[in-house]
């Protein structure tokens, strides 16, 4: 550890520190809570020299993203950060990024959407994007948060993929609490990263294109098909970067995460930051003897289904722990873990579970409770609801 440069820092902070060693051609942002940390340190780092960046300052983060898309047309190297509310004004924009093929590295920092008005974590703003066409990866902590970025640049300027990259993380839990964490040398990042190699740029004068021109069915499919190749090759694109990383330093990350689940009877599939109390609830039961084990879900898009499987078969039972809500259809990652595993030879029994929402806090009692329902082969057809208070679950006006 001592050739370390260990430094305690959140998962806000990380984020601009390894936008500044990455130093973009253009960062256009614009604050909403709890993201606005990203921009406005990075805005720092511009205004003492220490980046070369263009930085836009926007009157909106519809205006924020609709200047990235630009710049990453022309062939820049871009980046920006944004939540709740702000991504929703984003929507709109998203499906064009990612159909223009641009390379935008996104600080996605969860926070609910109202109403209510509430500025903590959940997931209910970036799982409206799962569609959008963007990878989405989930991280646990805050030196996730820094090493994913640098993975993510690569992984989205490489030409297999070619696709913009949504870097999630819990709101004030990860974004701002301090923690820990290794920053990597300056010269290894330039290194690392690399320059961008666009193709087809707008300011590539000499070789004239065309970008958002208008497109009849004839086109349009093969546009959506080319984009869902990048989608599927971006897993082993990003397993060969994982693991470069890792060489330098000993942290790979893997697109499903294992935590004592081979062995396992019992599992709890979980993304984010709250993986990390169920983790600690496994270590208490395994020495009462009790086999459970947890499997974090890191990307969401494109979402791991055969690894997920793999790590799913022969258990007696799987509670998967989503932190939003799909009003009237089945939870975002229980939906994709039943379909994960439909094609498995056994079925194995699952309970949706919905937590945490509104930044409402996930307890290691919360965590054995499930745990224990399984056990006891306590299931049910509907979602089950972790944290409730007494007598809000069927009040529909509460």
């Amino acid at each position: 550890m001592s050739d370390k440069n260990m430094v305690m820092t959140s998962g806000n902070l990380a984020f601009a520190e390894a936008m500044r060693q990455i130093n973009p051609d253009v960062v256009a942002a614009y604050p909403i809570t709890p993201s606005t940390e990203i921009p406005m340190r990075f805005a720092e780092f511009v205004a003492n020299g220490r980046v070369t960046t263009e930085y836009i300052p926007v009157e909106s983060e519809h205006s924020a993203i609709t200047a990235c898309v630009g710049a990453s047309a022309a062939g820049a190297r871009v980046m920006t950060a944004s939540s709740a509310n702000g991504v929703a004004l984003m929507h709109e924009v998203f499906p064009i990024a990612a159909s223009f093929r641009a390379p935008i590295v996104f600080g996605l920092v969860n926070r609910s959407l109202g109403a209510p008005v509430n500025i903590h974590c959940d997931h209910s703003d970036s799982m409206p994007e799962r569609d959008s066409g963007w990878i989405q990866i989930y991280c646990e902590d805050a030196q996730e948060v820094y090493d994913t970025v640098l993975m993510s640049v690569r992984l989205a300027e490489d030409a297999r993929v070619l696709t913009p990259v949504f870097i999630c993380q819990d709101g004030f839990i990860t974004s701002h609490c301090l923690e820990p964490l290794e920053f990597l040398p300056d010269e290894f990042v330039r290194s690392f990263v690399g320059e961008r190699e666009p193709l087809y740029p707008l300011l590539d004068t000499d070789n004239p294109v065309s970008y958002g021109s208008f497109t009849m069915s004839e086109y349009y499919f093969e546009i959506k098909r080319s984009q869902m190749e990048g989608m599927i090759n971006a897993l082993p694109v990003y397993n060969e970067i994982s693991k470069e990383l890792a060489k330098k330093t000993g942290r790979l990350y893997e697109p499903v995460e294992n935590y004592r689940a081979d062995d396992a009877e019992y599992v709890a599939v979980i993304m984010s930051s709250a993986t990390g109390v169920v983790k600690d609830v496994v270590d208490e039961l395994r020495i009462e003897g009790i086999k459970v084990g947890v499997i974090r879900v890191r990307f969401f898009r494109p979402f791991p289904k055969e690894d997920l499987a793999a790590l799913c078969r022969g258990k007696k039972g799987i509670a998967v722990l989503d932190r939003s809500a799909s009003i009237g259809g089945t939870a975002p990652l229980a939906a994709e873990v039943k379909s994960a595993l439909y094609d498995l030879p056994e079925h194995i029994p699952l309970q949706e579970y919905i937590f945490g929402l509104g930044g409402r806090d996930f307890y290691a009692e919360d965590a054995k409770k499930i745990f224990y329902r399984l056990i006891n082969g306590e299931y049910s057809a509907k979602a089950d609801f972790i944290g409730l208070r007494e007598g809000k679950k069927d009040n529909g006006n509460a």
